[in-house]
């Protein structure tokens, strides 16, 4: 009898010994993502205001607890170059260390070990003697304070200041100011790229990190809202001629899409796709639609630079915290409650997001150490395949059910109707809940751009806008509910084009779907799918309700998610990961009774 396991536990092995020192690990595609990275980073627990002392201590717990799980990376996060005194916060402005060429310097009052011109080598040494790997947040182009300065340009490949047409190059000559860095005004400044100077200053930066023995950068202020292609870019090709490999990641996320990361992924090793991710529920929920349109667009462990690239979903900001901008270290415990941990861990691990965590590890208690080191979640991290949204899930709440086995919901539609009032024709918008039908499987998966899909009216009426083959609807009709109930039919059919927009040949609409107005309770509950390294299929369960919610899905459906898993007449074992109950055979469903906000 052949067997499909749902979910089963499973020991996973460290990525290589923490006691060895990274100096001797040979492979060079695996330190550029081949799987996704994973690590430790400060930001979460100290915001900017860590020391060497405590950047250190924290290190050490990670290979001593963590790196056994995969966790290779410590990076201290930004403004390590900032003096920690009275008026120095996120943008002030005079605080910073550079050197005479205008490069950030560690500050020597919190990273004592910086003096004499060794800067981060001997942290590095520190770091990589415990087997980890060590990474910096580094900004934007060039400094504020070293453009006021105006300090000189160095020239790494003749040495001395850089000079071209019989001029010495400055600071002035490649900051644009006009390009601040948007949300830290006073700080940081793009390079002008197109000039020889601005790359050779920018050549100085990583050459100089490389030095240092810097495994990973995250470059921030130059993705999403804040992109500048050009500055990624020629970072990418500096990074690939280092003798010494460093990681590259970039951020932020905010605005990010598919096809905006297109453009980067294969230039980097990972990218952010959500803004700054903290501790509410509201920021966990918000990462479900944009991880579906990532993995719809197979950019998870796409072609990156000298490996793979992974949209990540920022760190998991799960422990001991501080508070976003603030002065102050880690204070306060996550105001996540446990349902909405695990559903955030749940979906990183099926989204296959990098995995930094941001608590504080130097006060890692026993429940978000089981969280982070969970051995099943982290090998559908690092090695499951086929990741994506799984639409074939029915719910019922209370005494109010749903059906969303045919049809996928998806949050709201803006419709851009034209109605006529008189003599004027007139432009409004109206919004409606969109459903996908799925009982066409030729459509959907040989069709991929002429899907036929319902418009609903309300969460609660299963009613559908009604667009006659005979004649199109006035304005009149619209304003008293021109709605029926949903029919299998063609009048009330939409076509998805190749553009995104939704066409209705008969009534001449068109809608576009709209992430704004978008809520995340569209039916409530959510599912992914994921298939495993040994055969076993992984299926994740989310309750976004804000009530008990139960969730199923039918065995039989598994392989329309999963079309290569002929699965269909044979039952399957399951085990739930977080609770460890076990389901034994499965004949035709599964289900779980899933508490507000938390997942199976």
């Amino acid at each position: 009898m052949k067997t499909i396991v749902l979910s089963t536990l499973f020991l996973y092995l460290g990525l290589s010994l923490c006691r060895v020192s990274s100096e001797t690990m040979p492979d060079r595609e695996l330190d550029h993502a081949s799987l996704p990275p994973r690590g430790w980073n400060s930001y979460d627990s100290f915001c900017w205001t860590i020391s060497e002392e405590e950047f250190l201590q924290s290190a050490e717990i990670v290979s001593q607890h963590l790196c056994p799980h995969g966790y290779k990376y410590a990076v201290v996060d930004y403004l390590w170059y900032r003096r920690k005194v009275e008026g120095a916060y996120v943008d002030s402005l005079g605080f910073d260390v550079i050197d005479e060429w205008g490069r950030m310097m560690p500050d020597p009052d919190r990273w004592p070990s910086s003096r004499g011109g060794k800067w981060f080598t001997e942290v590095a040494k520190k770091v990589h003697a415990m087997g980890l790997k060590f990474g910096i947040h580094i900004m934007r182009g060039i400094s504020t304070q070293a453009v006021n300065a105006n300090t000189p340009i160095l020239d790494i490949l003749k040495g001395g200041a850089y000079e071209e047409s019989g001029r010495q190059w400055r600071a002035k000559d490649i900051g644009l100011k006009e390009r601040a860095c948007a949300w830290m005004q006073h700080g940081f400044m793009s390079v002008n790229t197109k000039l020889e100077a601005g790359r050779a200053f920018l050549r100085s930066l990583y050459k100089q990190y490389a030095e240092w023995g810097v495994d990973l950068v995250k470059h921030d202020c130059v993705f999403g809202d804040d992109l500048d292609i050009d500055e990624i870019s020629f970072v990418s090709d500096v990074l690939k001629e280092l003798d010494h490999p460093i990681l590259y990641s970039v951020s932020p996320g905010t605005s990010v899409t598919p096809a905006m990361a297109k453009d980067v992924s294969g230039l980097v090793n990972m990218y952010r796709i959500t803004g700054d991710d903290w501790d509410t529920w509201g920021d966990v929920a918000a990462h479900f639609n944009v991880t579906r349109d990532f993995s719809t667009a197979n950019m998870i462990g796409a072609k990156g630079m000298l490996g793979k690239s992974w949209p990540d979903l920022d760190m998991p900001p799960l422990g001991w915290l501080t508070d976003p901008g603030s002065n102050e270290g880690p204070h306060r415990a996550c105001n996540l409650n446990l349902a909405e941990q695990r559903t955030q861990m749940t979906l990183w691990a099926m989204a296959r997001s990098p995995l930094m965590f941001g608590g504080d590890v130097r006060k890692l208690d026993e429940t978000t150490y089981s969280l982070i080191t969970n051995p099943t979640v982290l090998e559908i991290n690092t090695f499951s395949s086929n990741n994506r949204e799984f639409p074939y899930i029915t719910g019922t709440k209370g005494k109010q059910g749903y059906q969303i086995h045919e049809f996928w919901v998806l949050p709201a539609v803006r419709i851009l109707e034209q109605m006529e009032e008189g003599d004027l024709l007139l432009s409004i918008e109206r919004f409606y809940w969109l459903i996908i039908d799925l009982r066409d499987e030729e459509t959907i998966y040989q069709q991929q751009c002429q899907r036929k899909l319902h418009l609903q009216a309300t969460e609660g009426m299963e009613v559908c806008l009604d667009v006659s083959p005979k004649r199109k609807l006035t304005s009149k009709e619209f304003k008293r509910g021109s709605f029926s109930k949903c029919k299998r039919d063609a009048n009330q059919m939409w076509e998805l084009n190749p553009s995104g927009a939704l066409i209705n040949s008969y009534s001449g609409l068109c809608a576009t779907i709209n992430s704004v107005k978008a809520s995340v309770d569209s039916g409530g509950i959510r599912a992914w799918i994921a298939t495993g390294r040994r055969g076993e299929i992984y299926v994740a369960f989310f309750n976004l309700n804000n009530e008990k919610t139960v969730i199923s899905a039918k065995l039989s459906d598994l392989g329309k998610a999963l079309p290569s898993k002929n699965i269909n007449g044979y039952p399957c074992k399951g085990r739930e990961v977080w609770s460890g109950e076990d389901y034994g055979v499965l004949e035709n469903s599964i289900s779980a009774a899933i508490e507000m906000h938390g997942c199976a």
